[in-house]
């Protein structure tokens, strides 16, 4: 199991579209992705999850990834917060 604190950098934080990058990444996984926030634990691959945590701009989100696949999941994960969800910013 790989555990790792992703901050929420884009200006939008964690909102629609950018939920949705995150479901779109860590569905092409067979690795359980957990995502916690604020004493809340999510499926990764659920958009509704993803938007009911509320990780605003400036916060952090703690992936947890257990899985055959589970370093390339985290890889993709971190790089897709470090391009704030390709949102031109």
């Amino acid at each position: 199991m790989i555990e790792t604190r992703l901050d929420v950098i884009n200006k939008q934080g964690l909102h629609a579209r950018a939920a949705a990058k995150v479901v779109s990444v860590a569905s092409r996984y067979n690795s359980s992705i957990q995502v916690q926030h604020n004493g809340q634990t999510i499926d990764a691959k659920s958009i509704m999850g993803l938007l009911m945590i509320g990780a605003a701009k400036g916060s952090s989100v703690t992936f947890r990834v257990e899985g055959a696949d589970e370093e390339q999941a985290v890889a993709e994960l971190t790089d897709l917060f470090a391009r704030r969800f390709d949102e031109g910013e």
